[in-house]
């Protein structure tokens, strides 16, 4: 099974690709996680990287991709994986396609994990973390027994910067710019399918699962 999640922040993707990932034993690739872990373990690509964020600047396409290819290079991934959030853009899922098919293989399916943009920004706005412990609360789902205060260690709840609404707002016009292309790409291919990813995750992931073993691939 080798399947890509497309969605914006705060649709709920990287909840569902991990749901499948853990049902089927195949590895998530994450994007975020990748490049902290090449960074950790001081690669090249993510020497590289790090000199990049250090700097405030987005990591270059080229060397996302290079960090992707590493890892999709591993054992692990051999008999299938599933990709959270990568590619966004045209050029990266030309080269991820490239990629694949130098090794004969292809995407069984690309997923558009979707919810209304005001939805995406009441979640996102919502979330509240603890600079201690690292614990995320939600203010309406995931609330703390004591408001602003973390259950865990007793820390004083923040929101983080990238959670506020002009940021959020921000972010989602970002990526619909970047990913409305990409999305069409990949349906003039015939491997895209919709997903709405409104409501609770046990039925998100029921419709998941219903349009995989439509497609065969469950």
């Amino acid at each position: 099974m080798r399947l890509v999640f497309l969605g914006p922040p705060g649709v709920g993707k990287g909840t569902q690709a991990e749901l499948v990932a853990s049902r089927f034993h195949h590895p998530k690739i994450s994007t975020g996680d990748i490049l902290r872990e090449a960074v950790r373990n001081k690669t090249a690509l993510g020497l590289q990287a790090k000199a990049c964020m250090d700097a405030g600047k987005l990591v270059p396409d080229a060397i996302v991709i290079g960090i992707v290819k590493e890892k999709l290079a591993e054992p692990v991934c051999a008999n299938g994986f599933l990709l959270d959030g990568f590619p966004r853009t045209v050029p990266q899922a030309q080269e991820l396609g490239a990629l694949l098919e130098s090794k004969g293989l292809r995407l069984d399916r690309v997923i558009n994990v979707s919810v209304s943009r005001e939805e995406v920004v009441r979640r996102l706005t919502g979330r509240r973390s603890c600079p201690k412990c690292q614990a995320v609360f939600h203010v309406d789902f995931a609330p703390p027994q004591k408001a602003g205060i973390c259950d865990r260690c007793g820390g004083e709840l923040a929101q983080r910067s990238d959670d506020r609404k002009e940021t959020v707002e921000a972010r989602l016009s970002v990526y619909e710019q970047q990913t409305a292309p990409l999305i069409e790409y990949y349906r003039q291919q015939g491997v895209l399918s919709e997903l709405d990813g409104s409501g609770r995750i046990e039925e998100v992931n029921r419709r998941l699962m219903a349009l995989l073993t439509a497609k065969g691939l469950a």
